[in-house]
């Protein structure tokens, strides 16, 4: 089973670049000053909605659906996934939107107070 690339260095937390490539088949060897690619860095979680948002074409409600979770939750689920690529999404979480995400149960206290102070 192959291990997925490593992004950030596990000792202090810089980036890592890839400098050699290895063919399994004839053994060839390709050295240099490779950059990562722009998702290879995401979590398995943050992956699979990348995954499942380019299947349905961005349709949130179709996500929603697939991943048995209200609107809001999918749209949350964006704004973690644009935040975990670099990408701010501007705005703060609609208040309604967390009280109807807290009440439901899908999310907890703290998670609340997090997105209501802008997910940082």
């Amino acid at each position: 089973m192959m291990k997925k690339s490593l992004t950030t260095c596990p000792v202090c937390g810089g980036k890592l670049r890839t400098v050699e490539y290895r063919c399994n088949s004839c053994g060839t060897v390709i050295r240099g000053n490779f950059d990562s690619c722009e998702f290879c860095g995401l979590d398995e979680e943050n992956l699979n909605f990348l995954r499942l948002f380019l299947k349905s074409r961005g349709n949130l409600s179709v996500i929603a659906k697939a991943l048995g979770v209200s609107h809001p939750t999918a749209r949350q689920k964006l704004d973690q996934l644009l935040r975990a690529l670099g990408y701010e999404t501007g705005e703060k979480s609609d208040i309604k939107d967390v009280l109807d995400l807290l009440d439901s149960g899908e999310i907890s206290a703290e998670e609340a107070i997090k997105l209501l102070k802008g997910g940082k």
